[in-house]
């Protein structure tokens, strides 16, 4: 086991809502730890877009929508103690969508929670002061023996680290497995991935929403969502904002396709399935190659992997549970391995959102 110090220096690769909890975590049990993500901000699939054009008089607009993950569910006591908690903040917002007529029956009713004022502000909350290092795609690690060193671009990115967490899509983590766990590595390699093309933008409505969500029982599209009904969200008058996601067996047969074919294409999908043309005013689609993991796949139980020898974990939702309650629970796994082999849990926890008492659950 590598020694550690009352404080050691943790990499956390990945500020999604699986690195960011793990990071929380091992920040509060006195850790110095630093977030890098490939991105321009944070959140991951707790996505938020800003969208902005010119009308035909030149007239500049702009508009957000949640193109990632619509919400989620709490199953878990420690996650259902968890949103609890950040309700009580006034991080997060219980939606009960209007479900449309003909949608297929979901498992659960369609009441969802929902990050306030957007999607990513879950993430950003949960980090507070941890340094993030954005539009940092980590390439490589290695290790002396000693001490990681991060790699981007063939250049070291941070200072040396006595413990490294990845928590990506189990494809973009492998290649930084392969020299130091190959075992992982295969794992996460074959590890299926579930892509979603998702079409987002703002058009013309003659009349209120009648529903807020639609489950297309059938065609291109599984989700279809007025975003501007969620807590938190407007939109200018006489406009509605959409997004809709196609199915995963649909994007995977279009996942090379040209973005403007996809448009296109889900465009008149939108339009087949409310029944009416759609008056676009603006749109565009976002591909998300790795969007979720097939429940039959996903572990359910929060786990993780942890090589206290090497200093190095993984943590996400293809190990903890499909969705954003599963990568959650499988990131606290990990913390909870982490300082229990550190010693360093904190004496008085706190209260707060992202305190470490939360979850200690699977020990």
């Amino acid at each position: 086991m590598i020694a550690s110090t009352a404080s050691s220096r943790v990499a956390v690769v990945g500020a999604g809502i699986a690195g960011v909890a793990c990071a929380r975590r091992l920040a509060d049990a006195g850790h110095a730890v630093q977030v890098f993500d490939k991105s321009r901000g944070v959140g991951g699939r707790l996505a938020t877009r800003r969208l902005a054009w010119r009308d035909a008089a030149g007239e500049e607009h702009t508009a957000s929508v949640d193109h990632g993950a619509p919400g989620f569910t709490a199953r878990s006591p420690e996650f259902a103690h968890f949103v609890e908690q950040a309700r009580q903040a006034g991080w997060l917002s219980r939606w009960s969508g209007l479900l449309a007529p003909g949608s297929h029956q979901a498992l659960d009713e369609p009441a969802m929670w929902v990050p306030t004022p957007d999607m990513p502000s879950l993430c950003r909350r949960l980090l507070g002061s941890i340094p993030v290092h954005l539009s940092c795609a980590v390439d490589a690690l290695q290790h002396d023996g000693r001490e990681w060193q991060l790699r981007s671009a063939g250049v070291t990115v941070g200072p040396g680290f006595s413990h490294v967490v990845l928590a990506l899509p189990p494809p973009q983590s492998a290649p930084l497995l392969q020299p130091h766990r190959a075992d992982w590595a295969q794992q996460a390699a074959s590890t299926p991935m579930l892509p979603s093309w998702t079409l987002m933008g703002v058009a013309e409505h003659s009349g209120p929403a009648i529903w807020d969500l639609a489950l297309p029982t059938r065609g291109a599209l599984s989700w279809v969502m007025r975003n501007e009904t969620q807590p938190g969200r407007t939109a200018a008058p006489g406009l509605a904002h959409w997004v809709a996601h196609a199915t995963a067996e649909w994007s995977q047969m279009h996942l090379e396709a040209p973005a403007g074919d996809i448009q296109a294409l889900l465009q008149t999908a939108l339009a087949e399935n409310l029944g009416r043309p759609v008056v676009w005013r603006h749109a565009l689609v976002h591909r998300w190659r790795y969007a979720s993991v097939p429940r039959a796949n996903a572990m359910v139980q929060g786990r993780c992997g942890w090589d206290a020898a090497l200093g190095l974990g993984v943590c996400g939702d293809a190990l903890g549970g499909a969705g954003v309650e599963g990568a959650w629970n499988s990131a606290q796994s990990l913390a909870s391995e982490m300082i229990l082999d550190l010693c360093a849990e904190p004496s008085n926890p706190g209260t707060n959102p992202g305190s470490t008492h939360l979850a200690q659950q699977n020990h």
